[in-house]
């Protein structure tokens, strides 16, 4: 018996499945594909931008450093990528020599990618990134804004 999967829920969200009417898929192909892959729509990820850098944080649950990537491509396109491993499936000792099954099944799993153009005066050689309690947060500084120069220019006459 396959497990029944449930979409995000959120009818704010336009990446979510219930913002999007029935009507606006009226052949039934994409929300058949959407539920396949729901992890593609469920890394949430937040951009802030500081006088010093561009700062991303997602939300990576479950997901391990070691599956995590981070890349910068095209020369301004910094990518989040990964996957998320599923679980092997345990019996509880109690239930060994008794069926199971799955009642719901939420948690997604399977291969994430997000990507994101940066503006220009990222500076894209020093980025670094780090992970901690399944939140990843890279950041890409900026380069110093100039200051103009100012040069006093004596008038004669």
């Amino acid at each position: 018996m396959s497990p029944a999967r449930s979409s995000s829920s959120n009818v704010f969200d336009p990446l979510s499945l219930d913002f999007w009417p029935s009507s606006a898929d009226p052949f039934g192909v994409v929300r058949p594909l959407a539920e396949q892959c729901p992890v593609l729509t469920n890394v949430r990820v937040d951009w802030k931008e500081t006088p010093e850098a561009h700062v991303f944080r997602a939300d990576l649950p479950g997901v391990r450093k070691e599956a995590a990537k981070v890349e910068v491509e095209d020369g301004n396109v910094l990518v989040i990528s990964g996957e998320r491993a599923r679980e092997e499936e345990e019996k509880e000792e109690a239930g060994k020599d008794e069926a199971w099954r799955w009642r719901l099944v939420e948690r997604s799993s399977g291969r994430f990618q997000r990507r994101f153009r940066l503006p220009r005066g990222a500076r894209l050689d020093q980025v670094h990134a780090s992970m901690e309690n399944g939140v990843l947060t890279v950041t890409v500084p900026k380069e110093e804004a100039k200051k103009p120069q100012v040069r006093a220019v004596e008038i004669s006459g």
